[in-house]
């Protein structure tokens, strides 16, 4: 079989992206597929999409096949789902635990001015949307929350990863946005 349409198919059936990483983890050292060659497959898999309804896209992440946008207005009639509403506290705990992390919920309590329910960060956990950090270190050790790693993927391009801004700020645990690199 071509290489190419092995990638396809573990693309194809992959829940997130794959880095180059990931997709030689899928071979045996026997086979003798080298990062060299999954790149050039993954080209001549790009290089074959370009008449079809999908397109291989690389994201700050890694690979992913995805649907070309100007189908959306056909498969989108397939979902059938209501998109989800949430609350004006879930939306506030959220975009908080964004702003000030690390935060405790006494310290989200306290700038919203009204108890935090336990629904929302329980909600917030099982989605990934949010992590335990750590542990204050106060009488009670409350859970410090901040946003996961994939928080930081912020596009579906690697724009953000190519910014200058990044580069020099990459080895920082906290680094402040600077919009200005998206007019690039």
């Amino acid at each position: 079989m071509e290489l190419s349409t092995i990638l396809q198919a573990i693309l194809l059936t992959a829940d997130q992206p794959l880095s180059l990483e990931q997709l030689e983890q899928y071979f045996l050292p026997e086979e003798g597929i080298s990062r060299g060659a999954i790149r050039s497959a993954l080209h001549t898999l790009q290089t074959a999409s370009a008449g079809q309804s999908f397109e291989l896209k690389e994201t700050a992440s890694g690979f992913r096949l995805q649907t070309r946008v100007e189908f959306q207005p056909w498969v989108q009639r397939h979902h059938d789902e209501r998109p989800q509403k949430y609350s004006r506290a879930f939306l506030e705990t959220l975009a908080l635990i964004a702003w000030r992390q690390p935060i405790t919920r006494a310290e989200i309590e306290e700038v919203r001015g009204v108890a935090v329910n336990a629904n929302v960060i329980k909600t917030l956990l099982e989605r990934d949307w949010v992590r335990v950090i750590g542990h204050k270190d106060v009488p009670g050790r409350p859970e410090m929350l901040g946003p996961p790693v994939t928080f930081w993927i912020i596009s579906t391009s690697n724009r953000w990863m190519n910014c200058r801004v990044w580069r020099t700020c990459k080895r920082l645990t906290w680094i402040s946005y600077n919009w200005s690199c998206w007019d690039n």
